[in-house]
């Protein structure tokens, strides 16, 4: 697929190849562009934040950001820093989701559905009776309101609190009977709110007037309005509305004797006795008998049973036997029971069927965690860092658990324990398996690995791209500053990364990325690229800075390469540098030198050569008329001319010496490395 990318960010056009079920490594120096690449596929329907500085301001043309050719992508994963910071080192688990992304793929939903199907009358039941859903939010409604005490009765319950002083709406205090109405009316605790309000804060603003109708109002009808503040609380009513209201809905399913008995207690104007407290507790330990039945009913799956040897005796203990909750034991209450107990007998009927599924999901999950486990953690060791991994069940789910070979507890935040590589690392092996379970359309890689050592890259690169479980075959764009990757993948080890991935430079200039192919003969010893660069169309001065630091790799300082170095610091006769000390070459010597440098470079000439060099305004013409910016570079050097911009001097001078190249590079003459603002640094200093 070709991506056509135009005005975003840095970029005006760039046009990327993607091949489809290939890893694409595009390579390119800092600043080129490769994030604003990721992100502009990342937010392919909303590009507006990837405007360009320049038409924020004035955008006359209304230039927008756009992405073409990336309709057949519908799924897109990124690594990238925001993936790393959100998405793994929770503080419970290692991987958010690390449920979905391990464990539960085809093979486990298809188990999971096979259980399901012996289980599903149980399940329905619940999910269609809406009746059964009323009497377990309204028996959990009552189980809490005792409150939190080992008596099992807590006076900051919110059944104390409701009935601990009696039934103030059943029973009205002497004096407020006028109140009856009100206090009797589903609105009783707005009403209570609202005369309480009017009592409290705006009855002494006129002590003759009623606040809510102004009449005169005499001493003892005050004392009747006040009084209703002084014996109700609306917080305390409010709580035994709710509470009748419960008893009210649970009444059918007690017995008619335990009916009568609570009806008794709810209805008490003198508060709970501790014989009705001791009753009341003997109700809740029977609701909370049958209403754990029905949550574990209504819960009912794999994860019920954790023992294969136990299935039956927990399908057994499901079973709701109403003669050990005889406060239950109603007709009502039978109704809802004797169904689900039929249902149960059902599934005991097909035991052997049952227990059979749920071993096989269970050697499904312990297979595949061991397979997860020593895959990571082959990988931890083949990369030096002193870490484990394990997937611990918890609840109904597994989690990706950390731990250190130092050290015999989880580590709880990965974030403060690893270092910024083995967070890299961590995140990528994590990021490949999310890639796996979640199948995208794309992947991509922002600069994944550059902050590794080399072993560490290989070991990543390996542990991502080959073997069943990697990204092999996947479709997947790396985006880097490093060409360590491209040497691994597609020369030294181009046998084992197959199908062999598809790798180019990306070179940026004037916002125009163009992208380069390299192919495995590009990646060249710099001995290579020397010879290779003789016979190329470039300038003899060129050619001469070549030829000299292909003698210098090859650590031969012999004649040729001291003629070279005399030619190049201009000197009108070639000398010889030994140990401090300086000669002129005599004659045979010169000759010797220059039939060995022409057989490598033919059209030598030293002292043609040296008036070129000596003449500055003749350099400057070369400069300017060389395409290559490497070749710029030394052209740059040989004029010796000092530039403002320390960074830029100090690359200007350094960088590409003999002793910071590699052994594999690509050829700067093709692959044009040098960063664009380094030129038009240089471009200043010769314009002025």
């Amino acid at each position: 697929m070709r991506l056509i990318i135009e005005n975003c960010n840095n970029i005006e056009k760039s046009t990327i190849d993607i091949e489809k079920n290939h890893l694409n490594i595009k390579y390119g120096i800092n600043g080129t562009g490769k994030s604003t690449i990721a992100k502009s596929i990342a937010l392919k329907n909303d590009l507006d934040s990837l405007i360009p500085f320049k038409y924020l301001e004035e955008n006359p043309d209304n230039i927008k950001p756009t992405i073409n050719g990336i309709d057949d992508i519908n799924t897109i994963l990124i690594f990238n820093e925001e993936y790393i910071s959100q998405f793994v080192f929770q503080e419970n688990e290692l991987l958010a989701n690390s449920f979905d992304i391990f464990i539960k793929d085809s093979e486990y939903v298809a188990n999971q559905e096979a259980i399901d199907v012996l289980i599903q009358d149980v399940k329905k039941l619940f999910e269609e009776n809406d009746e059964l859903k009323l009497i377990i939010k309204d028996l959990e409604e009552l189980s809490g309101s005792f409150g939190k005490s080992k008596s099992g009765y807590a006076k900051s319950g919110k059944l104390a609190k409701s009935l601990g002083n009696g039934n103030k709406l059943k029973n009205i205090p002497e004096g407020l009977e006028e109140y009856s109405d009100y206090l009797h009316n589903e609105n009783s605790v707005k009403w209570l709110k609202w005369q309480m309000d009017g009592s409290k804060s705006y009855l002494n603003i006129n002590e003759e007037k009623c606040p809510y109708c102004t009449s005169i109002v005499e001493a003892p009808k005050k004392e009747i309005i006040e009084k209703v503040s002084q014996e109700y609380d609306a917080t305390a009513i409010n709580h035994l509305v709710q509470m009748l209201g419960v008893f009210e809905r649970l009444d059918k399913y007690f017995t008619d004797d335990v009916k009568k008995e609570l009806n008794s207690i709810i209805s008490n104007s003198d508060g709970l006795s501790e014989e009705e407290i001791k009753y009341l507790i003997l109700v809740k330990e029977q609701i909370e008998t049958l209403l754990k039945k029905l949550i574990n009913l209504q819960k009912l799956n794999y994860h019920s049973f954790d023992d294969i040897n136990t299935v039956e005796e927990k399908i057994k203990d499901l079973k709701i036997k109403l003669g050990s909750i005889p406060f239950l034991n109603s007709d009502e209450t039978q109704q809802i029971v004797n169904p689900m107990n039929e249902l149960l007998d059902n599934i005991l009927n097909r035991i052997g069927e049952l227990k059979g599924k749920i071993h096989k999901q269970k050697q499904k999950i312990q297979r595949t965690i061991l397979s997860h486990e020593k895959d990571i953690n082959s990988f931890l060791e083949m990369a030096g860092y002193k870490y484990q991994i394990t997937l611990e069940k918890e609840n109904e789910e597994y989690k990706l658990k950390l731990k250190h070979l130092d050290y015999s507890e989880f580590i709880k935040s990965g974030s403060q324990h690893l270092s910024f590589g083995e967070r890299n690392a961590f995140a990528l092996i994590l990021f490949m398996y999310e890639c796996l379970s979640k199948k995208p359309d794309l992947i991509i890689l922002d600069d994944p690995i550059s902050s590794f050592d080399k072993n560490k890259k290989y070991a990543i690169m390996y542990r991502l791209f080959i073997g069943e479980k990697s990204l092999k075959n996947q479709t997947l764009l790396m985006l880097t500053h490093d060409i360590e990757p491209i040497i691994d993948t597609i020369k030294i080890k181009s046998g084992l990364f197959q199908p062999l991935p598809k790798a180019s430079f990306l070179k940026l200039e004037n916002g125009i990325i163009e992208e380069i192919e390299i192919k495995k003969s590009d990646l060249m010893t710099f001995s290579q690229v020397c010879k290779a660069n003789l016979s190329s169309n470039i300038s003899d001065i060129a050619k001469t800075i070549y030829l000299r630091r292909y003698y210098e790799i090859m650590d031969d300082k012999g004649l040729e390469y001291q003629m070279l170095s005399s030619l190049q610091h201009c000197r009108d006769n070639p000398t010889i540098q030994v140990s401090g000390t300086s000669r002129d070459m005599n004659d045979s010597e010169k000759e010797e030198a220059t039939r060995n440098i022409k057989i490598m470079m033919s059209g030598f000439d030293y002292q043609n050569i040296l008036s070129v060099l000596k003449d500055k305004e003749q350099l400057k013409v070369l400069y300017f008329s060389s395409n290559n910016n490497y070749e710029k570079l030394q052209i740059f050097r040989l004029l010796a001319i000092k530039i403002p911009n320390k960074t830029v001097d100090k690359f200007v001078k350094e960088t590409y010496h003999i002793e910071n190249e590699q052994i594999s590079q690509l050829n700067p003459l093709k692959y044009d490395v040098i960063p664009y603002f380094i030129i038009e640094e240089c471009d200043k200093c010769l314009s002025c």
